[in-house]
């Protein structure tokens, strides 16, 4: 067992003084036991575990991989990352959870009992540490008779903050709550639902994305009406409105401008080139997607997530001669599908232990029914299909690393290459599986002999149609591209398939519980704050010895840097030679009008994308955000009013890391002159007085350099030596530092908004006890400084009341 702090400073030197990467493993991935005890001590630890399960199921299968080899795999982040819930999960005694990153669930049923049990599924999978999604066109548009005593139906709003909260109310002490709700454009409520976000306090719990068919797109080309109906999916609809597909596309876009919702699903262009929904009649019909939008699945299937650091295939990356090892690529990848296929055995292993712990609960079998329902399908799928979510990160990285422009023709070719060669031994080794272990139990090469996605991968690569003909292949769907998050942290790389966000960036970290705090966004969550430099430029000064980023290759290719043409090309160009969707930002400037953003969702459409989604700087708060120069500032000398002998002081109370803190500010004129404290042991106060007089000692000695007085009806008690008064010297000079700046007239509020920045501290340590004494002493209605626009409704005039940040326009909050 290892404590908090012995792991921050291993994890530390792991990642060469990367702060933010080991507070991400810390916190996220580093296995602990039933009492909070740390049980590994570096992410070696980790892929140590992760080596030994899943060497643990190749020993099942003939050829198998050695515990070492994959441990060479995982080692330093370097060829092989599982992400988020396989990373966490296993081989992990002390959870019981998913594998699984995504789910998608049944649509509703167009009743209450049908919409409280998708809200019970819901739940089930988030506390589990899945992210879900589910398609809500099968609920019934407001207004509708009923034969209940509502008499008319509710529709869809009611029912989207219901899910919305029941996601935020299970995401809560360290759960992850990731929602998706998606509808049919064809839907009578589609006006609500493309609406209904532009109130930020509503659905905080939930992405939003709407299934466009070629039907309307087609209807917006031509300027014709489009049909709303119900159901959506009838040919004879009980409901069925004709309407301008324009009218309904302009306030799809006006709302995406504004807010950067809802995303945009092609529908069409996914069920088309979706490879599992050539089993629609065996229950693989896509019906919505994940929370980021990269895996379309089917009702009760799932997808894990591994991805491949492709950063590691460029050899002499930043030189003129850098390219990529498509050879060792190519080996990794088919290693890397293997893998995926034995996760899928560990996830089943993962679901049993989840079904028999339900039906070990004290709970009756009413209660338990949907639950075990629930994870019985999950399991029945996965069984079936065998799907898994093979992805990459550090595209950004690794076309940097080879000279070129992120978004140019030549990176548009190399992506394409690089994905080709992704997908071709992806499946090469799906087929070589279903030889050695045997094929999907659906699977059918009939069935699937004119799929225009597989004809591709064929036409391709004969090698792959012969063994599909004669093997099959193990896994229904392969490929994706997600977001990688954290796990991009961890690698350190750019994420996914995006460009570098910026060379200098502030990156939010949602906090976990005991954390502090930097920023609360709108709807109340609290993130961490890191001041980041891009690895990957940090690399290329010290390979080149150059320190100007126009010189680099990253100059005019970062995220809002790219044409958005060239980055939906780009998107589209991988989308070819992936079987699911991939999760992509096209990132666009503030001035960006709503007929560009109408622009960029059409050619993503005709490019064959499966999805995009269009972020306006500014549009919204975001997990990375443009670090801001601070204004130079005039300095004015200010004198300090000597102190007299006897001050007025409060007394406070604290608790810091476990022991009893007394801190006493001297008042001058009602206001802080100074702030000292230390162990309450050291400190005995009477408990029926609250204000007492800090006295200067006259003895110009370390000891009993203060006493404390009360008045005549109290008894004196002197503080001991100051110095033991602190746990640490350091608090000594960094109390009397802060007093300093209070005397010579720094304004309080500056000085709390200073205490809270430290990023290496938490709640309880000394520096945050400080802050929240002294903001006591911020008068209501004083100008903030920390935080310059609300992030609710993007005003400037905020204030403090009652020693919070506050926004009188919209009620925001922020208390540190």
């Amino acid at each position: 067992m290892h404590s908090k702090e012995e792991i921050l400073k291993q994890t530390l030197e792991y990642f060469d003084g990367d702060e933010i990467a080991s507070d991400v493993f810390v916190n996220k991935y580093s296995l602990i036991n039933d009492k909070g005890e740390y049980l590994e001590s570096s992410p070696d630890d980790m892929h140590k575990r992760l080596a030994r399960e899943f060497s643990r199921i190749e020993s099942n299968y003939p050829n198998s991989m050695s515990e070492e080899e994959i441990y060479e795999l995982f080692r330093d982040f370097k060829y092989v990352v599982p992400q988020g819930s396989p990373m966490s999960g296993i081989g992990n005694p002390h959870q019981i959870q998913s594998l699984s990153n995504c789910f998608v669930l049944e649509s509703p049923k167009d009743s209450y009992g049908g919409i409280l049990k998708t809200d019970q599924e819901l739940v089930q999978i988030a506390k589990r540490r899945g992210g879900v999604g589910f398609d809500m066109s099968t609920i019934r548009p407001k207004g509708l008779k009923t034969a209940n005593a509502a008499r008319t139906t509710d529709g869809i709003e009611v029912f989207m903050d219901r899910y919305s909260n029941s996601c935020r109310e299970v995401a809560q002490n360290g759960r992850r709550g990731a929602l998706m709700l998606t509808i049919s454009v064809h839907h009578p409520q589609i006006r609500d639902f493309i609406k209904i976000k532009r109130n930020l306090k509503r659905i905080t719990g939930a992405n939003l994305s709407i299934r466009l068919s070629d039907e309307f797109l087609h209807a917006v080309e031509n300027n014709d009406d489009v049909e709303l109906r119900f159901p959506v999916d009838s040919s004879e609809p009980k409901i069925s409105e004709m309407v301008s597909a324009n009218s309904i596309w302009n306030e799809i876009i006006e709302s995406a401008h504004a807010c950067a919702e809802p995303g945009l699903l092609f529908w069409d262009n996914v069920k088309k080139l979706s490879p599992a929904d050539i089993y629609e009649d065996e229950g693989f019909a896509t019906v919505s997607t994940n929370p980021c939008g990269e895996i379309v699945l089917s009702p009760y299937d799932s997808c894990r997530l591994l991805l491949i650091n492709l950063f590691s295939f460029v050899e002499r990356p930043f030189e003129p001669t850098a390219c990529i090892d498509f050879d060792k690529l190519s080996s990794i990848a088919q290693k890397a599908q293997r893998l995926m296929d034995d996760l899928i055995d560990l996830e089943i292993e993962q679901i049993n232990k989840i079904i028999e712990k339900i039906d070990n609960d004290p709970e009756s079998s009413e209660v338990k029914q949907i639950e075990k329902d629930l994870w019985l399908n999950i399991e029945t799928q996965a069984s079936l299909g065998r799907r898994t979510g093979l992805g990459l990160t550090a595209v950004g990285d690794v076309i940097a690393a080879l000279g070129l422009t992120y978004g140019s023709d030549e990176s548009i070719e190399m992506v394409e290459s690089i994905y080709k060669c992704l997908a071709l031994n992806a499946y090469r080794s799906s087929c070589q599986l279903a030889k050695e272990r045997g094929a999907f139990p659906i699977h059918s090469h009939e069935k699937e002999k004119d799929h225009p996605f597989l004809k591709r991968i064929w036409e391709s690569a004969p090698d792959i149609l012969e063994s599909s003909r004669k093997y099959g292949r193990r896994n229904i769907a392969l490929t994706t591209t997600a977001p990688a998050g954290s796990v991009s942290t961890l690698t350190r790389t750019t994420s996914g398939i995006e460009p570098a966000f910026l060379l200098r960036y502030t990156r939010r970290r949602k906090v976990s519980e005991g954390d502090n705090i930097d920023y609360v966004d709108s709807v109340g969550d609290c993130w961490q704050e890191y001041e980041v430099f891009h690895p990957g430029f940090k690399t290329w000064m010290e390979t080149t010895g150059e320190v100007d980023p126009e010189k680099s290759p990253y100059h005019n290719s970062c995220s809002n840097d790219i044409d958005w043409v060239k980055k939906v090309e780009v998107q589209a160009a991988a989308q070819k030679w992936v079987c699911h969707a991939i999760s992509n930002t096209t990132n666009v400037p503030e001035d960006t009008t709503v007929e560009t953003i109408k622009d960029i969702y059409m050619s993503g459409w005709k490019s064959g994308c499966k999805g995009v989604t269009v972020y306006r700087d500014k549009c919204r708060s975001g997990v990375l955000v443009k670090h801001k120069n601070r204004n130079k500032t005039k300095f004015v000398q200010h004198s300090a009013p000597q102190r007299p002998t006897d001050l007025i002081c409060d007394i406070h109370h604290a608790n810091i890391k476990g022991e009893g803190w007394t801190m006493l500010v001297g008042l001058m004129t009602n206001k802080p002159y100074e702030i000292i404290g230390g162990l309450s042991k050291f400190i005995e106060i009477p408990r029926k007085y609250k204000d007492g007089i800090l006295t200067k000692h006259p003895r110009k000695t370390m000891n009993s350099k203060y006493d404390l007085k009360f008045g005549e009806n109290g008894n004196e008690v002197v503080l001991k030596d100051i110095v033991s008064l602190f746990d640490n010297p350091n608090h000594s000079a960094f109390t009397r530092t802060i007093s300093l700046g209070l005397r010579h007239g720094a304004p309080i509020q500056y000085v709390v908004e200073q205490l809270q920045k430290d990023k290496d501290a938490d709640l309880f340590s000394f520096s945050k006890v400080v802050a929240r004494v002294l903001k006591n002493y911020i008068k209501d209605g004083t100008k903030a400084n920390g935080v310059k626009i609300c992030p609710g409704c993007s005003s400037e005039n905020l204030f403090y009341q009652e020693g919070c940040i506050t926004c009188p326009s919209c009620g925001w909050g922020k208390c540190g």
